[in-house]
């Protein structure tokens, strides 16, 4: 990975959200001045007198940190909660605001035509967040939906030194080599009728998205991947819940587990969430709240 340069940039724009403070910053990575938003949790502002937990939460394909943060429900979770929430941008061909994407290996769009350096510019975000608040360093997690769930495989894989946790929604592990340095805990969300990103791998049923030629991963390349990488058990503790069905990979390294969720017949959606704004956008089942899932899977797994 080569950075021309990283510069740092902070424009806080301030908004209350139920006495939170909402500011977009900004950081120079390579070249290309790249966006995020900080949503940081009632009652702190910018004191640094307690140390937080830091939640990234990287939006689908198409999306942008608007679009993360209302289908997630995660400013509402960091204020009950406490912790920070970032929601950074993809790049894109059109204004810095709309249909952005991450390079995640194999996909997708402008930012990997244009072979965007992502993790650095998500490496240049946690630094610059722990910078300017004050933020426990072993409490750091990344969560996404679809590209940006790949996004986060991805981050896990080249940033296990500083990410505790992943928890990607509707995504696929698609880098062409993941050997992270330290364990990183992860969780899974994935439907069994997803047509975007198929849980068993292979092209996408969506026409726009076979025009691209990508083919993806199964659900079970990842579990297998991070399963032998932490050292977990190679046989889960398995339970199910009406459509949600849970396999948890205990006794990983320093603590770390693997646990995925699998919904049967759910379709590209963030569970217990909002439905995506596209055409053809699936209604998310409220079964299950995949954000106060995956919060009680992240305060369960720090660094050590």
């Amino acid at each position: 990975m080569v950075i021309a340069c990283i510069l740092f940039v902070w424009s806080p724009v301030f908004a209350q959200t139920n006495k939170a403070e909402v500011y977009q910053g900004s950081v120079n990575v390579g070249g290309l001045e790249r966006t995020y938003v900080v949503h940081v949790p009632a009652g702190h502002g910018l004191s640094k007198e307690k140390a937080l937990p830091l939640v990234l939460v990287l939006h689908g394909g198409g999306g942008n940190a608007s679009s993360a943060a209302r289908i997630s429900g995660f400013n509402a979770k960091s204020n009950q909660e406490g912790f920070i929430v970032v929601y950074p941008n993809g790049t894109g061909r059109f204004r810095k605001d709309v249909v952005l994407n991450w390079n995640a290996g194999n996909c997708c769009g402008y930012a990997m035509d244009n072979n965007i350096d992502d993790v650095a510019f998500i490496k240049a975000v946690i630094d610059k967040v722990q910078r300017d608040h004050n933020v426990d360093r072993k409490r750091v997690f990344a969560a996404g939906l679809a590209n940006g769930g790949m996004m986060a495989y991805r981050a896990a894989c080249e940033l296990s030194d500083m990410i505790a946790a992943i928890a990607p929604v509707s995504g696929a592990l698609n880098v062409r080599e993941c050997k992270p340095r330290f364990p990183v805990s992860v969780v899974i969300f994935h439907g069994t009728a997803d047509g975007h990103v198929l849980y068993q791998g292979g092209e996408p049923k969506k026409l726009f998205e076979r025009l691209r030629k990508r083919v993806d991963k199964p659900v079970s390349y990842a579990v297998s991947l991070w399963v032998r990488s932490n050292g977990c058990s190679p046989v889960p503790l398995k339970e199910q819940r009406g459509s949600v069905v849970r396999e948890t990979y205990t006794g990983g390294k320093d603590g770390t587990e693997v646990s995925v969720y699998t919904i049967k017949g759910e379709g590209h959606t963030w569970p217990g969430g909002k439905k995506g704004r596209y055409p053809g956008a699936d209604e998310p089942t409220q079964e299950i709240s995949a954000t106060d899932v995956m919060w009680e899977f992240f305060k369960n797994h720090p660094k050590p």
